[in-house]
């Protein structure tokens, strides 16, 4: 998935200890397109923060998870119904139940860290 160049972090924090920080900025210096999603912010570090998916003024590649298990399970129909084909759930963002949603619904699931794997490259 980190081929995949359109990122929509979900879950991201306007703090900096917090992992939606640390993720959408990590995302964002790799030189990935990334798209700050909270219904609870409008702004973080200077970016406009969208409310939800359906408000991205693109669809992104890959969904990125830094949320509860039960707002990544909400989170998949909303990916299938636009189209987006890939979900990264974050340690703690993730559940047995929301890896078989999205596979029902064709959607390629991963568990791991962003932050982890991005120090591999």
């Amino acid at each position: 998935m980190l081929d995949k160049k359109v990122w929509a972090v979900v879950g991201v924090s306007a703090d900096r200890s917090k992992y939606g920080f640390k993720v959408y900025d990590r995302l964002k210096r790799a030189g990935y397109t990334v798209y700050a999603v909270n219904p609870h912010l409008t702004e973080m570090d200077g970016d406009h923060v969208y409310p939800d998916l359906a408000s991205l003024p693109e669809t992104p590649d890959v969904v990125n998870c830094v949320v509860p298990p039960s707002v990544t399970t909400g989170l998949i129909p909303q990916c299938a119904e636009q189209g987006i084909k890939y979900i990264w759930m974050q340690p703690g963002a993730d559940s047995l139940e929301a890896m078989d949603l999205a596979k029902g619904n064709k959607i390629e699931a991963l568990r791991a860290c962003v932050l982890s794997e991005l120090r591999r490259r």
